[in-house]
């Protein structure tokens, strides 16, 4: 079999359900030469995830998913191999965690107003005293409690963008977003740009500062992943590709439904030792 990777994966630290470990188990399971965790604005399972591939003989590469806005276009930007360790990551990255929970609790508030008894705690039960939470935490919240039958109708009725419940994220540029990733030693790729419906903007994301874009992804077309390819080609920037799994959170364990060639990851790898002794 050829070596493959998946470079967008989630733990419970974020919005997924599987624990460090039991990703690492997956992982073995579908034969990933190199994984990557990029959980939503924290780090806080990086040390553990490190530690664990290492003892199971898998690659892995550190990573974050940081929300950023394009005017009023949500734009999510993956940052690997990032400094994730150094005191002025964590306080800024610890920020964005206040945020997440601050909206929760907002989006919670709304709930209530609207005649949903759903509490914060419910929330924070689902999500785990360290997650960063979001709304797929709510919308599990919701279902635990037998306000909704399905995960997509929390969105359709009340969470999603101009629902009774849907509250903003905080803004954050994509040039700061990549500027950040770059400024302790990553390298800023586009997530997902046929999901997040980019396909008009790339260009103009790569002016921003980001180095690439995510070409495959479990909810891209074959279509799109070719027109990506060839879009990155063209222009000479990074293409990853990874599953964006988020464990039993979704309507199936995507882990490994992405297989990223690793000829992939070592051009991401030299790109990344190039640009840190550029900086050094």
């Amino acid at each position: 079999m050829t070596r493959a990777a998946d470079l967008h994966l989630h733990t419970r630290h974020s919005d997924g359900t599987f624990t460090p470990a039991e990703l690492v188990q997956h992982a073995g399971e579908m034969e990933l030469a190199c994984i990557a965790v990029t959980d939503h604005d924290t780090v806080a399972g990086l040390a553990e995830m490190t530690a664990l591939c290492q003892a199971a003989g898998i690659e892995f590469i550190p990573g974050i998913e940081l929300t950023a806005h394009v005017g009023e276009r949500e734009v999510h930007v993956l940052g690997y191999f990032i400094r994730y360790g150094e005191g002025e990551f964590v306080a800024q990255i610890e920020s964005f965690k206040k945020g997440r929970a601050q909206r929760v609790s907002e989006m919670v508030g709304k709930l209530q107003q609207a005649g949903v008894g759903l509490q914060t705690t419910d929330v924070t039960a689902v999500a785990g005293g360290d997650s960063a939470l979001g709304r797929l935490h709510v919308a599990r919240a919701l279902m635990n409690r037998g306000f909704i039958r399905h995960m997509d109708e929390a969105f359709h009725r009340f969470i999603g963008k101009g629902k009774p419940a849907f509250v903003p994220k905080t803004r954050l540029d994509v040039g700061d977003a990549a500027a950040l990733i770059h400024k302790f030693g990553g390298v800023a790729i586009l997530a997902h740009p046929g999901v997040s419906a980019l396909e008009n903007h790339l260009d103009g994301l790569l002016a921003a500062g980001l180095d690439g874009l995510e070409v495959w992804h479990s909810r891209h077309t074959p279509a799109q992943c070719e027109r990506y390819r060839v879009f990155a080609r063209d222009r000479g920037c990074l293409v990853t590709g990874g599953s964006d799994c988020h464990g039993l959170a979704k309507d199936e364990v995507l882990i490994g439904g992405v297989r990223l060639d690793y000829a992939y990851v070592e051009q991401l790898k030299e790109f990344h030792a190039r640009t840190v002794s550029k900086v050094s």
